[in-house]
């Protein structure tokens, strides 16, 4: 068709003059055709028509599949395609299918980070008008939706619709594929990436992909240092929320989540999940090297260190390397001389609290590893462990001269002073050398009195 009416101020072609200064509306800011129940101001009267529907209730478009009403054609037609599937707004970007041009739009938002709408009070901005519409009762308190059932007052009334899902117990929103049922569409949608691994949002600083986009927000505060939540207690700052009220417990003593094996409390739910393992034997986390299990991610983070040699923890005093933070911190002991963990009974120090817990033993006389083979009982687990040898005939520790094996690496040592002729341990009386402390002590016997003199 031939448009030779131009716009003057954009150059866009229209096929009459009438059409034409209805556009010319848009460059102006005109709109002659006002609602007499808002004072809502339209370019079109068929559109001022339309809008009149919202105050009348009127709905002549009808959907022939559900039978839902709608006030205008294109918003019949929009949802015809929840019942087609048809999404016709593809996303260059990332692929990703829309039923709706202006979902599209808000969505290409994602990938170029822009945030049109802005909030005056705190600045905050926002890639829909709705969400900062519904941001800035924030700061009014606004609360407009209330629950009949209980009063609580919603910013939304989709929070609110959510909310009463809570008295009824519905959950309408059931995944097809496993068949969870979620009181919100939003829940379900977050749920479904699950199975389809759909991560859809992404760092821009390490490229490292999120099912949700709260997530991410969270992630980013690690490239960003930011530590919004801080404690009023000792001044602490924390990325999340969440860390924070585990946090506040540390000085209210309270732990709230206590394990009904033993009782034992926790600050979180996940301390009480990961040591309920212990009970139950679980150890879902298994190295894919050697097969060994963990309690916890993080157990089996640190092993995996075991196999690459990766030792990310350096002593600045030393410059020897460790697996985890907590080797380390013992480590720094050795050189400051401190040994915080002292031992009530005879007020020995120790590095750390495992080796005070050991030599307690030395008092308790518990011996609470035993030997499956003999019944012998230990104090330590790694004396077990070279007990056993004894069993099983292993010997680990080669001499790199002859050959040799044994059970444990002081053994080696030991014998290795056969081939250096090093003889550490001098009796103080005759200055003779020998290979072991127990061979001096019974030399020292000849210098002794004896005991009828």
């Amino acid at each position: 068709m031939e448009k030779p009416w131009k716009c003057g101020d954009c150059g866009k072609g229209f096929p009459s003059p009438s059409v034409l200064e209805i556009h010319r509306r848009v460059h102006t800011g005109e709109k002659p055709f006002v609602c007499h129940c808002c004072g809502k101001g339209f370019i079109q009267l068929s559109q001022l028509q339309t809008h009149q529907r919202v105050h009348t209730g009127e709905k002549p478009f009808t959907c022939s599949v559900c039978g839902k009403g709608f006030a205008n054609s294109s918003n019949l037609r929009a949802h015809q395609r929840v019942h087609t599937g048809e999404k016709p707004f593809t996303c260059l970007v990332c692929g990703k299918r829309f039923a709706h041009s202006s979902t599209l739009l808000i969505h290409k938002r994602i990938h170029t980070g822009e945030r049109p709408f802005t909030c005056s009070e705190c600045g905050k901005a926002f890639r829909r008008t709705s969400n900062l519409r519904k941001h800035e009762r924030v700061h009014t308190g606004e609360r407009p939706f209330r629950c009949p059932e209980c009063g609580q007052g919603f910013s939304q009334m989709s929070d609110l619709r959510n909310h009463e899902r809570i008295h009824t117990g519905e959950r309408p929103f059931t995944c097809p594929e496993c068949g969870k049922a979620f009181r919100n569409v939003g829940n379900l949608r977050m749920h479904q990436r699950v199975h389809t691994g759909e991560k859809p949002f992404t760092c821009p600083q390490c490229g490292k992909a999120f099912r949700h986009v709260g997530d991410l927000r969270k992630h980013q505060r690690l490239h960003t240092g930011e530590r919004p939540y801080t404690c009023t207690e000792c001044g602490k700052r924390f990325h999340h929320l969440r860390n924070l009220r585990n946090h506040e417990r540390v000085h209210t003593g309270e732990r709230p989540f206590t394990c009904p094996e033993c009782g034992k409390g926790f600050l979180d739910s996940s301390g009480l999940q990961t040591h309920r393992r212990v009970h139950t034997g679980e150890r879902p986390f298994t190295c894919p090297e050697c097969g060994k299990g963990f309690l916890d991610s993080s157990g089996l983070l640190t092993h995996q260190r075991v196999h690459t040699g990766e030792r990310p923890f350096t002593c600045p005093e030393c410059g020897k390397g460790f697996l985890d933070s907590s080797g380390l911190l013992t480590h720094q002991r050795v050189h400051t001389g401190e040994r915080p963990f002292t031992c009530p009974e005879c007020g020995k120090g120790f590095l750390d609290s495992s080796g005070l817990q050991t030599h307690w033993r030395v008092h308790t006389g518990e011996r609470p590893f035993t030997c499956s083979v003999c019944g012998k009982g230990f104090s330590h687990v790694g004396n077990l462990r070279q007990h056993e040898r004894v069993h099983t005939g292993e010997r680990p520790f080669t001499c790199p001269v002859c050959g040799k094996g044994f059970i444990n690496s002081s053994s080696l040592l030991t014998h290795q002073r056969v081939h250096t002729g090093e003889r550490p341990f001098t009796c103080s009386v005759c200055g003779k050398g020998f290979t072991r402390s127990s061979h001096l002590q019974r030399h020292q016997r000849v210098h002794a009195p004896s005991q009828g003199n």
